[in-house]
Formats: C-alpha cells, sequence, structure tokens
C-alpha cells in the first residue's frame, strides 16, 4: 500500500539537509540501513530516525539545556 499522491513510500530513505555536527551539506549514505548518513566535512557519521508521537496532553521531558520553566536556556 502506498502513501498519498506525491508522498514516499514508508521505509524510503529521508535526506538530512545538512549536518548536525558541523552544518555542512555535504552529506552522503554512510550504509545500506535506512537513516545512515556520513560528512564529508566533518567525517561525521550519524543515523536519522522516528522516534514516534508524544500523546496529547503528555508534558514534555526536559533536556539539558533547558532553562528552568521549559525554555531554552540561551546561549
Amino acid at each position: 500500500m502506498s502513501g498519498p499522491e506525491g508522498a514516499e513510500p514508508a521505509g524510503e530513505r529521508q535526506v538530512p539537509f545538512y549536518c548536525p555536527y558541523c552544518g555542512d551539506e555535504d552529506l552522503r549514505p554512510a550504509g545500506p540501513a535506512a537513516g545512515s548518513w556520513r560528512c564529508g566535512a566533518c567525517e561525521r557519521a550519524f543515523e536519522l530516525r522516528f522516534a514516534g508521537v508524544s500523546p496529547a496532553g503528555q508534558e514534555r521531558v526536559p533536556v539539558a539545556g533547558d532553562a528552568p520553566g521549559g525554555g531554552v536556556a540561551p546561549s
């Protein structure tokens, strides 16, 4: 079964726009697994994956760098 017209089928490799480490756009697939990428500029490899959808009304889990009260700490 395919998705809506124009949408890519589930399981296809999604292309990131830039490296999450250095910001460069020279990205190439890093292996046969969907979501594995390698940056040609900084030589780092990373994976993209969909973690899921949070249920409505669920509180956000704080992460490092969050400011008190849930905002992002200024840098």
